[in-house]
């Protein structure tokens, strides 16, 4: 029986009309391949600020966030902690982003070329990609079985309603590119923020938060509110969440393009520190929604899957006409989320890996029509790798791993290619090749049922996760050592 009433679909419907309208009005405005991938670089902070922020917050990351909440209390915002840490401290330092912004480049690999040399310029581009779309394959499904749960709609139009969704992201995407992702997201981001707001005013009315609290102490005890004192988390869940914020304000694709597609680097150094809270809040507010569904949804009801938990709870309690609003609030979350990373991965596999076929030689209109055809076939990527891939375990974990595919050797290349001057090509490549192979054998070993049990109960995602970071750093050391210092430094910090 569905949840969903002709009210919540008007509402839904006029706010997707609205961000159709509005991301393809700016098409005119694309004449250049810059326009397209980075907004002629003439991004303002407010405007960066909302882009950011309704980036990184879509439905895959309230579903994991919120898994988070439900299995672990208050302690599952610990990794929102240590990304606002990471954000705020890169930004007021410049730690990185200002030479890199300073460089001028539409992408780091672009900035690696510099240092490392051509291949490994392009080596950088294939497992920014590779990580990338792995990372992204899960977003799709993700947010179908959201939209199913919550609205009630019957499981066999999942399909359907991905495949929709993609192809509406897809035509304001292709023929806009960045500009259309910025226009929208400033839309997106007062529509999803008006619906976070509402519904976490819901919970704390119906449920309220002393039974919030009550029901953490009940089900966890200290380890509900202190990451330390749960068995499953401890200091190897705290570093590996550690590393990854870190690498992930200095690399993460979507959040780099827009340090790189504001207007000076004190622009992008600003947008970092005052999207720092915000980090937090994606964090906390999903959380509290976890910790809700903990409270109204019994564990036979879940079953095994607890990322169905917080839907379900919302199916319960959210009322006509603010079910409208809760919906078109992650659908603007999911679209800003779904339309910048589709741009971010095409950047890179424009301006990186096929540099040695364009060699800046193209036309702009040639650019743009391979630029936009590179968008539409990771969406089609996106929606056949959506419907397969099966998820084991957390998808917060699944989302570790395959970020650190790149993000472990892409901020050891970025630290030593801006502060180390014996850093040279032999060390990067020795990073990359490491930093890739141990998350993707970790994938592969938790996918076939010989090899599962010790990879998620005996080595677990953190180790291989801090183990992927070191190993990526010494072989960056080894490699530069072995090899005198052929290339200048291409930037100072």
């Amino acid at each position: 029986m569905t949840n969903f009433s002709w009210i919540d679909g008007s509402i839904v419907g006029l706010y997707i009309v609205a961000t159709m309208v509005a991301g393809i009005a700016v098409r005119k405005y694309v004449g250049k391949v810059e326009h397209f991938l980075i907004a002629g670089r003439e991004m303002n902070l407010y405007l960066g600020i909302a882009s950011l922020a309704a980036t990184e917050f879509g439905i895959v990351t309230c579903m994991y966030t919120s898994q988070n909440g439900y299995r672990n209390g208050f302690a599952g915002a610990t990794p929102g902690i240590l990304a606002m840490l990471a954000m705020f401290f890169v930004g007021y330092t410049g730690f990185c982003v200002k030479p890199l912004r300073d460089a001028g480049v539409m992408t780091i690999p672009e900035l690696f070329e510099v240092r490392y040399g051509p291949r490994i310029r392009w080596a950088a581009g294939v497992v920014i990609v590779l990580g990338g779309l792995l990372n992204m394959g899960v977003f799709l499904r993700t947010g179908g079985d959201f939209l199913v749960a919550v609205c009630g709609f019957d499981p066999k139009y999942l399909e359907i309603t991905m495949t929709a969704l993609l192809v509406f992201v897809a035509i304001y995407t292709v023929l806009g590119g960045m500009l259309s992702v910025l226009v929208t997201d400033f839309l997106q981001f007062v529509v999803m923020s008006a619906g976070l707001l509402a519904v976490t005013i819901l919970i704390l009315v119906n449920i309220g938060w002393d039974q919030l609290v009550a029901v953490v102490q009940e089900k966890y005890g200290e380890g509900g509110f202190n990451p330390f004192a749960k068995p499953d988390m401890g200091w190897k869940y705290i570093v590996d969440n550690a590393l990854l914020s870190l690498a992930m304000v200095l690399t993460w694709q979507t959040t780099i393009q827009r340090l790189l597609a504001a207007k000076d680097t004190k622009t992008g150094r600003q947008v970092y520190t005052r999207t720092s809270v915000f980090f937090l809040c994606r964090w906390l507010v999903p959380v509290l929604w976890g910790i809700a569904a903990l409270k109204v949804i019994t564990p036979q009801e879940v079953g095994d899957n607890t990322l169905l938990a917080m839907p379900m709870m919302l199916s319960r309690i959210t009322p006509m006409g603010l079910m409208g609003i809760l919906i078109a609030a992650m659908l603007a979350a999911d679209m800003s989320t779904d339309a910048s990373y589709m741009l971010t991965w095409s950047s890179v596999i424009y301006n990186d890996i096929l540099a040695p076929v364009h060699k800046r030689q193209w036309s702009e209109k040639r650019g743009l029509v391979v630029s936009r055809s590179i968008v539409a076939v990771i969406g089609i990527f996106l929606l056949v790798y959506g419907l397969w891939y099966p998820l084991q375990g957390s998808l917060w974990d699944y989302l570790r791993l395959t970020g650190n595919i790149y993000l472990s050797s892409m901020s050891v290349l970025l630290v030593a290619c801006c502060y180390w001057k014996r850093a040279n090509s032999w060390g990067a490549a020795g990073a990359i090749i490491c930093g890739a192979v141990i998350p993707v054998m970790f994938l592969v070993m938790e996918q076939l049922p010989s090899t599962r049990h010790f990879a998620k109960e005996v080595l677990g995602p953190e180790y291989s996760n801090i183990a992927t970071y070191i190993i990526a750093a010494t072989a960056m050391v080894l490699g530069s050592l072995l090899k005198p210092q052929t290339r200048p430094l291409a930037v100072k910090g």
